[in-house]
């Protein structure tokens, strides 16, 4: 520890920490563009500029550590003026459009103009080139807002080590995105939206599916179905003031219903169904292995987040036979709500809309995938992020937090915790093990509150292993055997779990990759500004919903236990196969 001054206090610091995060610790605020907690320091945006006693010249706080007996001053005036010249020279030079933009309400440029006492522009700068790139079904980027901070650049490289964005040319003429400026339909962006979930303007947001949404409820002919993914329940409040984690289930479904909806229905439904179709095929594959001695795809990956298989097909064809051909629980539900329930409601699946929330870009590109149509129709039509339900609600002048509590639709609207924990890294491996462990031995998982402790939290790969011990006779030939497991969440771990699985192709026998960081609930399409601490809150609350369910364990879902018997027959049985499971294929990386 050191000694330090922040404007007259006297501070204990931890030697080598940057001026920003002890200042923090304090309870002090600076304001800052192009920081990400966790990321190297890039000093790009100078408006967390402080003055240091002795120094020439103003210090990005940032990328600067503390010494001995520094003295530091955040709010002098020196500090000011140089903050608000920043600010104006970015204003001069960004084609804003607030009056219309998305980000009006949380765009931090403004909020920070607003905070430096900036009313008029001293500065008119040239505004550079219009550019809107809409080439892919997830991201809308318009590059006259960008205003070169980079967050896009590191999360993009250094998160997930996808590569899409980078900065070319110099000075004024920097510009942000794909090689050679192309569109990012042409380089191997997998729509994850993590670059929109951090871009502090309106430069990348979402590919907006409010307007068609609004269509499909004003027509009369239309029956439209909606549903939520698990992620949501922990985050939409927050559009709405609430702190994050809070729990706002109730309010959704009835915010849902005054939208219009004819059905409010929850994708935890056909999580509860990935879990019996995933972990039988897992199970099979053991099978395989452990009695007939043949050579399997082993480990088996996880197959739900859009963004991950993308991934795989870009960078790692070689570990697509390993991955499950579960479809996501996303598209599981469009197939059956067009099939099954279209049946059941007696309606016309021609004119059916399927509507889902998600608290993910890539569901809006994973939607429009062409292996998606096994109900003879798109399965799903439109994908409204968390960000995008909030604007919804508060379009159609609904007082979120005065409603009441209500209840989602059956059939496809009953589940279990264990589709809850889905939301969050570590829980779709948890809800597998809870269900393959009672299938093996005919008791519950032997831990406290059935959760695996191992796979919680937020480092970024996990392990742990389970032996299946008196098991019972059908599966006597899996007694003893350890199943060995991992998680990992945001695309740069998985790569480097992916990498360690090479090395050693035995390690593991099942395999969760989540794209972004926390898994679904930090997701790209969730309310900003996600940091850890946001992510916990959500991930916690998310375990509470689990946690006070009477069925925890998606094997016990009875509308799922219903569904085979009236309509699916068997897990990976023919009519599953056809509906709710797909194959991938390797995808080439151009410019």
């Amino acid at each position: 520890m050191c000694k330090i001054t922040i404007n007259g206090r006297s501070i204990e610091a931890e030697k080598h920490a940057t001026i920003l995060n002890t200042a923090k610790k304090a309870g002090i605020m600076i304001p800052t563009l192009c920081f990400l907690e966790g990321l190297t320091p890039m000093g790009a945006c100078r408006v967390c500029v402080v003055e240091v006693e002795g120094a020439p010249n103003l210090a990005a706080a940032c990328s600067t550590p503390v010494r001995e007996n520094m003295v530091i001053h955040t709010n002098s005036k020196r500090v000011r003026e140089a903050r608000k010249t920043v600010v104006e020279l970015l204003l001069s030079e960004h084609e804003g459009d607030c009056q219309t933009c998305e980000r009006s309400d949380d765009c931090e440029l403004r909020e920070l103009a607003r905070d430096l006492g900036i009313r008029i522009n001293r500065y008119e700068g040239e505004k550079p080139a219009p550019y809107i790139d809409c080439s892919t079904a997830a991201l809308y980027r318009d590059a006259s807002k960008c205003i070169k901070c980079r967050r896009c650049v590191q999360v993009c490289n250094d998160v997930q080590q996808v590569g899409a964005l980078f900065p070319q040319f110099r000075g004024y003429h920097t510009t942000i995105g794909p090689a050679f400026t192309s569109p990012l339909d042409t380089v191997a962006c997998v729509q994850c939206g993590q670059c929109a979930a951090v871009c502090p303007v309106g430069a990348i947001v979402e590919n907006s599916h409010i307007e068609l949404v609004q269509a499909a409820l004003d027509n009369p002919k239309k029956h439209v179905v909606v549903q939520t993914a698990p992620a949501i329940r922990a985050a939409l409040g927050e559009c709405f003031g609430l702190p994050p984690g809070t729990l706002v289930t109730g309010k959704m479904v009835t915010a849902l219903r005054d939208l219009g909806f004819d059905a409010v229905f929850d994708t935890d439904f056909t999580a509860d169904l990935t879990i019996l179709e995933e972990g039988t095929e897992l199970l099979m594959r053991l099978r395989n292995k452990f009695l007939l001695g043949q050579e399997v795809a082993l480990p088996q990956f996880t197959s739900c987040s859009p963004g991950w298989i993308k991934y795989a097909e870009y960078y790692f064809p070689d570990m697509l036979d390993k991955i499950s051909t579960c479809k996501s629980p996303q598209q599981m539900f469009g197939a059956l709500a067009k099939t099954y329930y279209a049946k059941k409601a007696q309606i016309d699946p021609a004119q059916m809309v399927v509507v889902s929330v998600m608290p993910c870009t890539a569901k809006k590109y994973e939607a429009a995938r062409p292996e998606m149509r096994s109900s003879g129709f798109q399965d799903v039509d439109y994908v409204l992020t968390t960000r995008e339900l909030g604007d919804l609600i508060k379009m159609s002048g609904i007082e979120f937090t005065a409603l009441a509590d209500s209840k989602m639709d059956a059939p496809l609207g009953i589940s279990t915790g264990a589709a809850d924990i889905f939301a969050n890294t570590g829980g779709v491996m948890e809800a597998a093990l809870r269900t393959v462990y009672f299938v093996t031995t005919g008791r519950n998982l032997p831990t406290k509150d059935l959760h695996v402790g191992p796979l919680a939290g937020l480092e970024g790969i996990k392990t742990a292993a389970v032996t299946l011990t008196k098991t019972v006779e059908a599966w006597s030939f899996l007694e003893g055997v350890e199943v060995k497991v991992a998680v990992a969440h945001g695309l740069g771990n998985a790569a480097h779990l992916i990498e360690r699985i090479r090395k050693n192709p035995d390690e593991f026998q099942f395999v969760e990759i989540m794209t972004c960081p926390g898994g679904c609930i930090g997701g790209g399409g969730q309310p900003r500004f996600t940091t850890d601490e946001v992510r916990k809150a959500r991930i916690a609350a998310i375990y509470r919903e689990d946690e006070g369910r009477e069925l925890r364990q998606s094997h016990e879902n009875p509308a799922v236990n219903a569904l085979y018997e009236e309509f699916l027959g068997q897990p990976l049985g023919e009519i599953s196969h056809h509906l709710l499971h797909t194959h991938y294929a390797e995808k080439e990386r151009v410019v």
